[in-house]
């Protein structure tokens, strides 16, 4: 039976859960402005095998919970960074546990209301505001402000940072600090990732030594590089170093650079004198 809106009551602040034959019911007990969201609930099919979600049954619904000391949902920080993708929409998200509640945008510096025109900039109670198409230019430290029969309140403020590097697979770059190293000799091998902030970059190597088990040193680092006002790039790098070079280090090494959206392999060589 595919459940109802009721039948979907909570997921924060569970105190019980109730399972009947044809539904299955989620209590919240001493709920808090916080708990305003969207809940959803779905139907299983158990065998021997286990159990499967039923994809075709599955119901969801939005609950405000008002708080006249809280018209925003409230945030576990006092400030939060958002950052603006050139391909993707960008969401400030000062959602209100009053769906009733006026909500207005404003840039902190210069001191100004940013207007919702409905089109590039929109407002939607369950989500916040959202730039459709952000730019460079929408970079700066925002707050929100909401009215609803009483005092005005004001949000968190959020740092926005625009994202120089498109999403996509990791753009990296290999370089050998030498590609031709003497019997003895020592040498490391960079790769390099130039992509979003907030996007992790995981690194693996393969190279001519491993199925010998040579011993390699690899270090792993990544840090935020501010490249002007609002634009901010993360940059992941991965060095392997090799101590006391020997012919069975000769060959080509490849570094495998991987993030959520798809992985790219590059390859350097290094000889011997």
């Amino acid at each position: 039976m595919s459940p109802t809106a009721e039948q979907c009551s909570a997921l924060c602040c569970l105190s019980s859960i109730k399972q009947l034959d044809r539904y299955g019911q989620l209590i919240l007990i001493n709920s808090s402005a916080a708990d305003t969201g969207e809940f959803t609930c779905w139907a299983q099919y158990c065998d021997s095998y286990g159990c499967k979600k039923d994809e075709s049954k599955t119901g969801s619904t939005y609950i405000f919970f008002t708080d006249k000391g809280e018209l925003f949902v409230p945030s576990s920080s006092y400030f939060e960074i958002v950052y603006l993708h050139p391909d993707k929409p960008a969401i400030i998200p000062c959602r209100v546990t009053t769906a009733s509640a006026k909500v207005t945008l404003h840039r902190e510096f210069p001191a100004e209301e940013i207007k919702a025109d409905g089109t590039e900039m929109t407002y939607d109670v369950k989500k916040g505001f959202v730039y459709q198409h952000p730019t460079t230019n929408q970079s700066g430290v925002v707050y929100c402000r909401a009215e609803a029969r009483g005092a005005p309140q004001i949000s968190i403020k959020y740092q926005l940072l625009y994202v120089e590097v498109p999403s996509g697979p990791p753009s990296a770059t290999i370089t050998s600090s030498t590609n031709k190293v003497h019997s003895g000799g020592d040498f490391s091998i960079y790769c390099t990732v130039l992509g979003e902030p907030d996007v992790e970059v995981e690194f693996t190597w393969i190279y001519p030594g491993q199925e010998y088990q040579r011993p390699v040193t690899i270090q792993d680092s990544w840090r935020l590089v501010n490249r002007g006002i609002g634009h901010t790039t993360r940059v992941s790098k991965s060095i392997i170093t090799v101590e006391d070079f020997e012919t069975i280090d000769a060959g080509y090494y490849i570094c495998r650079a991987q993030n959520l959206r798809g992985q790219t392999s590059l390859a350097t060589r290094v000889d011997r004198y």
